[in-house]
């Protein structure tokens, strides 16, 4: 359970940095999907992803119906996302052209209150 705290932390604190970060510069979605579209960055940032959720997973891969199960997929979700930009570039950058910047918006919001959530999880801030 130690490593799950630690996890829920670590993501929690990620998710909503990224969130404030993307919501207060909004030009920095468009930098990301620009430089995306560079095959040397785009394998570097495949590598990164890689070793993210490979370690996610090596450290924390339980499979039970509780909030632990979203740190669960956030590692599978980096390492899957991680695999196919690194497999298959070209494709990558086609899906990243076809997703529409207030989609993201959207998503980065969802991902805000999932941090939020793992937050609480990770310290025990309002008790279930």
């Amino acid at each position: 359970m130690e490593v799950s705290l630690f996890l829920a932390k670590f993501w929690g604190w990620y998710l909503i940095l990224f969130f404030f970060i993307l919501s207060f510069n909004p030009k920095r979605i468009k930098q990301i999907f620009e430089f995306l579209k560079d095959p040397k960055f785009a394998i570097i940032v495949s590598f990164l992803a890689i070793f993210i959720g490979l370690i996610n997973i090596l450290l924390h891969n339980i499979w039970e119906a509780s909030w632990t199960l979203i740190i669960t997929l956030i590692g599978w979700a980096a390492l899957i996302k991680g695999l196919l930009m690194f497999i298959s570039p070209q494709t990558a950058i086609k899906n990243i052209e076809y997703i529409n910047i207030k989609l993201i918006q959207v998503v980065y919001v969802f991902l805000f209150f999932c941090g939020l959530y793992l937050l609480n999880m990770g310290y025990e801030l309002i008790p279930y």
